[in-house]
């Protein structure tokens, strides 16, 4: 393009600039047309904040409700001394209580110990069962609040020495009085035992005991209330006078009367031990059971 091209282009361009500017200089808004609207509207937006801002002035009770839990929090500052004392005076009556149990598996030395801190404890340590004393002591309280006996996995260490029995014929056999004198030993460690330490203990491994009870299948069973059932079956059972005959149709003795061997487990078991051991057995047991 040539450079007269250029300039012509250019004048133009300033002309038509200079056109619009003064258009819009020389403007003057039409009457009587919609547009005066505009103004009226650009008025009364202004207007409207100012009136809607007077209303909205009570708004700020807002703030009222900001200020409420400041005022609470004061009481509850000052209160603060006083409620600290009550967690610290917890903690020392129970500091002996709140202790770091073991894991149920891990729980023997644990149990062990707390044995022999009570009176006549270590002598008892030495009768009882060597390995998952715990868990063995829950199977076999749930067994005595049924009436029944285990045989086996008993807390305690079976006591080696056989029933002494005098022969009255080849099939009939009596239960000799010495018999009874082979628990002796069990029964007067048992009894011998501080009743208030031993509960004292008891109740720092109630939840290892429940733990156990769970095990078994009794997760929604207070196992105080078991433990609770079963003394009061040893408790409920009859006084038999002996002499005791016996049977043996097998292995194991039977006894001969069977208004006798129809007793529960429990309870014959009760009368192998003898009436003295029995009645030492069942005050101590007594003592336990107010305690629960």
């Amino acid at each position: 393009m040539s450079k007269f091209g250029l300039w012509a282009i250019a004048a133009i361009a300033v002309l038509t600039l200079l056109y619009l500017v003064y258009l819009a200089a020389t403007f003057e808004a039409p009457t009587g047309t919609t547009t005066v609207i505009v103004p009226a509207t650009v008025t009364q937006t202004v207007q409207e904040p100012a009136l809607v801002a007077q209303p909205r002035l009570p708004q700020t009770r807002l703030q009222p409700p900001d200020q409420p839990p400041a005022v609470a929090a004061t009481p509850v500052i000052n209160e603060a001394p006083d409620e600290v004392e009550m967690p610290e005076a917890i903690v020392e009556e129970s500091d002996s209580e709140l202790v770091q149990l073991p894991s149920l598996n891990n729980s023997d030395e644990f149990l062990f110990e707390g044995l022999r801190a009570l009176q006549n404890g270590a002598a008892l340590v030495r009768v009882l069962a060597n390995e998952q004393l715990l868990r063995s002591f829950v199977v076999f309280v749930e067994n005595i609040s049924r009436g029944e006996f285990p045989q086996t996995g008993l807390p305690y260490k079976r006591i080696e020495q056989e029933m002494q029995v005098r022969n009255i014929d080849d099939n009939l056999f009596v239960m000799d009085e010495s018999a009874h004198a082979r628990f002796d030993e069990v029964v007067e460690l048992f009894v011998s035992i501080d009743t208030d330490q031993a509960m004292t203990l008891y109740r720092t491994l109630s939840p290892l005991f429940q733990q156990a009870y769970a095990e078994i299948g009794f997760r929604n069973v207070n196992f105080d209330d078991t433990l609770r059932s079963a003394i009061n079956t040893v408790l409920r059972s009859p006084n038999v006078e002996g002499p005791y005959q016996l049977v043996k149709p097998s292995v194991m003795y039977l006894y001969a009367d069977a208004n006798i061997e129809n007793l529960e487990e429990v309870h014959k078991q009760l009368i192998r031990i003898g009436p003295e051991n029995a009645e030492k057995l069942k005050t101590k047991l007594r003592e336990f059971s107010l305690r629960l």
